[in-house]
């Protein structure tokens, strides 16, 4: 099988612990590209971050953010894909969180406006562990969630204790089914765990397939790779799945390679290498 489109999260696999890529995995991408192969970002960062962190690879390049819901190309921001939350499920979505006293940060559209975050309390508050911490850039602080005009909601995020947020998105999607896609995220740094909720079509995987259906290209003709939960999804249905040695075990069991490198020892630039003879 030949392989035309490579798609690679960045958080625990592109990206080393210090959220550097290394100039390995630079050079070993930018070898990609100028032999044909398409490189996409599948990540479930917002954009405006994402774009900082891929910008060292010096050539354009199309980011999956927000786990998908949002596609745009970094050489010129253009919009290729969009999902929002309906209105009435996020505000829904709210109302159930306050009840069991988790409070969110709000992933939105508004990159071109300079800003994709809401928050309803300091950027350093507690509630929001160490996610925001520090980082004021790109977030706008309003009083009621309930009450932005326009939400344009891509992933709402929860920060908090692990079992408390994986019984709080078994009970959403139990009483509300089909509303929402969401997943909690285990291969994290930052303190406590993260449930990310969305649009109910809002995942990687189903945005990778669609932005590559639009370019020609199979699914068969994908290599996938990621470290986290929400990485499953295009690692199982990609013509060829890759796991990181430091991947969680969900993602270990669905691969159809787990690399001998993690993402500290530039382990998405040695399994390429491998893989495609580069």
């Amino acid at each position: 099988m030949k392989y035309k489109l490579i798609a690679i999260d960045l958080d625990g696999t592109l990206l080393n612990d210090d959220k550097i890529i290394t100039e390995l995995n630079k050079i070993t991408l930018q070898k990609l590209i100028k032999s044909g192969y398409e490189i996409v970002i599948a990540t479930g960062r917002r954009y405006s971050k994402a774009k900082r962190f891929v910008e060292v690879v010096n050539k354009n390049l199309v980011i999956l953010a927000n786990n998908g819901n949002i596609v745009r190309n970094i050489k010129d921001d253009k919009v290729l894909l969009k999902k929002y939350l309906d209105v009435d499920d996020f505000h829904t979505l709210i109302r159930e969180g306050k009840d069991k006293g988790l409070y969110p940060i709000i992933h939105s559209d508004y990159f071109d406006e300079g800003y994709d975050i809401f928050i309803e309390f300091d950027v350093n508050d507690t509630k929001y562990s160490s996610y925001l911490t520090g980082s004021i850039d790109g977030c706008k602080r309003v009083e009621d969630f309930m009450k932005i005009e326009d939400p344009r909601v891509l992933t709402v995020v929860y920060l908090g204790d692990k079992d408390k947020l994986e019984s709080f998105n078994l009970e959403i999607n139990k009483k509300y089914p089909d509303k929402y896609s969401s997943h909690v995220m285990e291969n994290i740094t930052i303190a406590g765990a993260l449930l990310e909720v969305m649009h109910p079509l809002g995942s990687k995987w189903l945005s990778l397939e669609e932005y590559s259906k639009s370019k020609g290209i199979s699914k068969e003709e994908i290599i996938a790779i990621g470290d986290d939960n929400n990485d499953i999804d295009m690692i199982k249905k990609a013509g060829l799945g890759i796991a990181m040695k430091n991947a969680s075990l969900g993602v270990k069991n669905v691969a159809d390679i787990i690399t001998e490198e993690d993402n500290n020892e530039d382990g998405v630039a040695h399994i390429l290498k491998k893989v495609l003879k580069v």
